[in-house]
């Protein structure tokens, strides 16, 4: 990518993002956000889709260093190579999934999510839910603790923790995973287009109350939800030029085939 060195600071609330904060900026000066080209972002995922759901607007390249735990949206932060890795990264362009939510008051609530949408049941009732794609029947009646609607950069996430399978980036599928099936038991789920328009029903919206999920953002009491690939909004994502998002997912995949043998 071509290097402009012009970059604004978005760090999480704990001490390790704050450290890391202040030792770029010995590295580097950051400028206003309406002159900034890159958008440098230390946390973890969860504030990487934070930051990602309120600026995708600007159009910029987002570059993380995760100070969490594994940190798939991020990098890695070197202080000796900090500039040079910025410098060699590589952008990765992403779709979010957009929900739609129509409540059992008759509420209509959107959301976008980078990683994954959740339809979780409400109560100590199982959720049962109709959910069909362009129309076409995936399931007549799933009885669960629910179902995840996932992106190929979201499935090595909640979708590979219930089991679900693991998305290459340029797959152009979504990923459709139950939580908990109970009917029926052994359902494992389906792998569909990223064009399908999914559709989500309650089938017993009294008894058995759902709530739908867009990553972090959650309405409750939801009676149908539709979700589809929204190509109109792209995320650029930049990584090192050795741990791109890509080789990430292939080392998942790897790691998942060796622990089924």
């Amino acid at each position: 990518m071509t290097f402009f060195i012009k970059t604004k600071i978005f760090a999480d609330n704990n001490s390790r993002s704050n450290l890391i904060k202040s030792k770029i900026l010995k590295l580097i000066k950051t400028n206003k956000i309406k002159r900034m080209n890159i958008i440098i972002v230390v946390g973890g995922d969860g504030f990487m889709l934070k930051i990602l759901k309120k600026l995708y607007m600007l159009k910029k390249p987002f570059y993380g260093i995760n100070s969490g735990n594994y940190g798939f949206l991020m990098n890695r932060f070197s202080n000796e190579n900090f500039i040079k890795n910025l410098k060699t990264s590589r952008i990765i362009k992403i779709h979010p999934l957009q929900m739609s939510v129509k409540t059992k008051s008759d509420q209509l609530k959107k959301s976008i999510a980078v990683n994954e949408i959740s339809i979780l049941r409400q109560s100590k009732q199982a959720s049962s839910i109709f959910i069909t794609s362009n129309k076409k029947n995936i399931i007549k009646n799933l009885i669960s603790d629910g179902v995840l609607v996932s992106t190929p950069a979201g499935s090595t996430a909640y979708n590979l923790s219930v089991h679900g399978p693991i998305l290459n980036l340029d797959s152009k599928k979504l990923a459709v995973t139950p939580i908990s099936p109970f009917r029926p038991r052994r359902w494992r789920g389906a792998i569909i287009s990223d064009k399908s328009k999914i559709m989500i029903k309650n089938l017993d919206i009294n008894k058995r109350p759902i709530s739908a999920v867009a990553d972090n953002f959650e309405v409750r009491n939801a009676k149908i939800i539709t979700i589809q690939s929204n190509k109109k909004i792209i995320f650029e994502l930049l990584y090192d030029k050795n741990n791109s998002l890509y080789k990430k997912i292939k080392i998942e995949q790897v790691r998942k085939e060796t622990s089924n043998n």
